[in-house]
């Protein structure tokens, strides 16, 4: 079945498009990246954790379901070969942990890029907004890459870590001959979204941060904070590391360079029988950044290019297989990873 799958991350750059042929493998048969518009970022930055109106959020919400639909059609791949869509849109918000709120206890996800629209525009059924049943189940609504993950890199006899490096860094700790139940991954913290709004639009060879020097005593007291002690699942976003963080801890892009790689290794290091570490999202074009974790970490670091997936194609192909398994009425969220109590279907569907 050839499946797209359509995401923008929390780095908040553009639209990444996969298109993949699954059945017994997975085989990418295209893959791009449609920058948004300047004006467009800013919009979605300025709804993204912070005080906005209804009106901005629900015009964006059709706006990029009009957005993702043209990037599908720019992927490469005619239309009418494509059998099924699974968008995760742009998260503007994400509060995996439970907060007391008007006398209730409530986590909430919320992602915009309007399905309807998608599957209006290009005639193809649409399956979205994955993170909500993993919530109601009692889970974080997130890493869902770890389904991706464990069909991608399991090993008979390797222990493996996949890293993420978007605008916030997660793992996926897969354990030799490892069953699914086997499988923990959590957020580490953060990523590049620190780093790149300190170096507009981002620090993408890590020069300005090589150039820099840590500030040891501020990264020693960011590194207190509880989150990254605390046992997983756990999951974060731009509500923890966005633009508040950044003029609050007045943090510069060596030292958040710093606190990148020290809460990933420190995550990694929970795990010491881990053999590879297996890197991918837009860190992973980082020099400095690579060179910093090969230098403190055990295991081999390599990218999951080495595996024949590109470092910025993962996470579109991971929609495209959990919309494969929603069509199939089968669930595709891994409890060990998120904490929900049980396996549940993910997605609302749009019929095409």
């Amino acid at each position: 079945m050839r499946v797209a799958g359509l995401i923008s991350g929390t780095s908040v750059d553009g639209i990444d498009v996969a298109v993949v042929d699954i059945g017994d493998t997975i085989q990418v048969v295209a893959w791009k990246t449609v920058p948004y518009a300047p004006e467009v970022r800013k919009a979605i930055l300025s709804v993204s954790n912070t005080d906005t109106h209804t009106a901005t959020i629900a015009r964006l919400n059709f706006l990029l379901g009009e957005l993702f639909a043209d990037a599908l059609r720019k992927g490469g791949v005619p239309l009418e070969t494509i059998e099924l869509i699974g968008s995760h849109g742009q998260t503007i918000f994400h509060e995996g942990e439970p907060i007391e709120f008007l006398g209730h206890k409530v986590a909430s996800t919320l992602q915009i890029g309007e399905a309807a629209v998608i599957a209006e525009r290009t005639g193809i059924e649409t399956i979205a907004d994955f993170r909500p049943a993993d919530i109601a189940a009692g889970g974080k609504g997130a890493p869902l890459v770890p389904f991706l993950d464990y069909q991608l890199f399991r090993h008979p006899e390797l222990a493996r870590v996949a890293l993420n490096i978007g605008g916030i860094a997660n793992v996926t700790v897969i354990p030799a001959n490892a069953r699914p139940e086997d499988v923990i991954a959590f957020d580490t913290g953060p990523g590049n979204m620190v780093m790149d709004t300190l170096a507009t639009p981002f620090d993408r060879d890590g020069e300005c941060a090589r150039a820099g020097r840590v500030n040891e005593a501020l990264l020693e007291q960011l590194l207190a904070d509880p989150y990254y002690h605390r046992d997983p699942p756990k999951s974060c976003g731009r509500e923890q590391y966005g633009a508040e963080f950044v003029r609050n801890s007045g943090i510069d892009v060596a030292t958040a360079t710093g606190l990148t790689v020290r809460t990933i290794a420190r995550a990694i290091e929970r795990y010491p029988a881990t053999r590879e570490v297996i890197v991918s999202g837009g860190g992973a074009h980082n020099v400095y950044l690579m060179e910093r974790l090969r230098a403190v970490l055990n295991p081999r670091v390599t990218t999951s290019a080495e595996f024949g997936i590109d470092v910025d194609a993962k996470e579109a192909i991971l929609f495209a297989v959990l919309a494969y398994e929603t069509h199939h009425q089968r669930a595709s969220n891994l409890p060990s990873a998120t904490g929900a109590r049980k396996p549940v279907i993910l997605g609302k569907i749009s019929k095409g």
